[in-house]
C-alpha cells in the first residue's frame, strides 16, 4: 500500500519553511502531492498568477521524484 500525502497551500510565493516541511515529509511517505490553491481572493490578491506559482514551486521541488505538483480550485476540506 502506498502513503500519499497532500500538502496544500497559496505558495504565493514559496518559502524556506515551506521548502523544510516538504524535505522533511519525503522520506514519510511513497509520493506528496503539492497542492497549489488558485482560488481567487479579492481580500488578499496573489503576487503571482497561479500557473506562475505552479512552476515555480515545480522548479523548486525538482529534487525529487515523489513529489507532485498539481493547482486545484474549490473547497479544501
Amino acid at each position: 500500500m502506498n502513503k500519499v500525502a497532500v500538502y496544500p497551500g497559496t505558495f504565493d510565493p514559496i518559502t524556506n519553511g515551506h521548502i523544510d516541511i516538504i524535505k522533511r515529509s519525503i522520506p514519510l511517505f511513497d509520493k506528496l502531492i503539492v497542492a497549489v490553491n488558485d482560488n481567487p481572493n479579492p481580500a488578499k490578491p496573489y503576487l503571482f498568477s497561479g500557473a506562475e506559482r505552479v512552476e515555480m514551486v515545480k522548479k523548486v521541488l525538482s529534487f525529487s521524484q515523489k513529489i507532485e505538483v498539481e493547482s486545484f480550485k474549490g473547497l479544501l476540506v
